[in-house]
């Protein structure tokens, strides 16, 4: 953790050694864990066609994670510019290479598929057309605390339609957001994180450096400077009272937790 005085000799500044980017990352590597945990109970052989559909963010991990092992990995998203993520820090590091296409056809030319589009993404009728060994569908709503989310959810309708020995669903939760994507968890444990500190005794105020980073990414479609951006320390302090902000930041991150259902 950074220290440096404030306004005043009295006052401090403290700053996380957390940056964005670890934040994404650990939420990140939970997701992508579940998964390869999961594909690695199916006694996949290393040489499967693996389709994984959807880059932003999930979809990044999982490549990165299975590229640890498995050899044969497809990416498939509609945004060709979100390819360069593969080449940054966020998910982790390509262990070996991959392919990766906007060509939607080529989403039913796996033998493990991998679905990450939630809201507005593969539909039903797309669904349905998926003869696979394994299906895996992330469900992007989270603790199920907003009837118009869960309403437009339709995965369960999506699973249903796939035709598949193997289906599981990534379900993330742990601090009461209303979905489960890595950016509204991140955001999550930065708006705990400002209550926590406004109730901290001594604490004159305290920020965070989040932005919003989809307008970036979609509108702009600037990888390079969304990586720049989230390069930061998450979180800043003003107090009389130094304390830890990084373990205040993994105490949040312990409490999300991925998994298969």
């Amino acid at each position: 953790m950074e220290i440096d005085t404030g306004i005043t000799s009295e006052v401090f500044t403290i700053k996380s050694e957390t940056k964005l980017v670890d934040i994404f990352n650990e939420i990140i590597l939970k997701k992508s864990k579940a998964v390869f945990d999961y594909i690695e109970s199916l006694n996949t052989d290393i040489n499967t066609k693996i389709v994984v559909i959807g880059t932003y963010f999930t979809g990044v991990g999982i490549v990165k994670k299975l590229s640890e092992k498995y050899e044969n990995i497809l990416l498939i998203d509609i945004y060709p510019h979100l390819e360069e993520l593969l080449q940054t820090q966020l998910g982790g590091s390509l262990k070996s290479e991959i392919e990766f296409s906007s060509n939607l056809d080529l989403i039913y030319s796996g033998d493990i598929v991998i679905d990450t589009t939630g809201f507005g993404g593969i539909n039903v009728e797309q669904s349905s057309k998926f003869d696979v060994e394994a299906f895996i569908i992330e469900d992007p709503v989270a603790e199920d605390n907003d009837e118009l989310l869960k309403e437009k959810n339709n995965i369960y309708k999506r699973l249903e339609a796939v035709n598949s020995p193997n289906k599981a669903i990534i379900k993330t939760t742990g601090i009461n957001t209303k979905t489960s994507g890595t950016m509204t968890l991140t955001i999550g444990i930065l708006t705990n994180l400002l209550n926590k500190c406004h109730g901290k005794e001594g604490v004159l105020y305290s920020a965070c450096e989040m932005g919003f980073f989809e307008e970036v990414i979609f509108k702009e479609k600037d990888i390079a400077k969304f990586i720049e951006l989230t390069d930061a320390n998450a979180f800043k302090v003003s107090t009389i009272n130094p304390f830890n902000l990084d373990s205040l930041i993994a105490e949040e991150l312990n409490k999300i937790n991925s998994k298969m259902i």
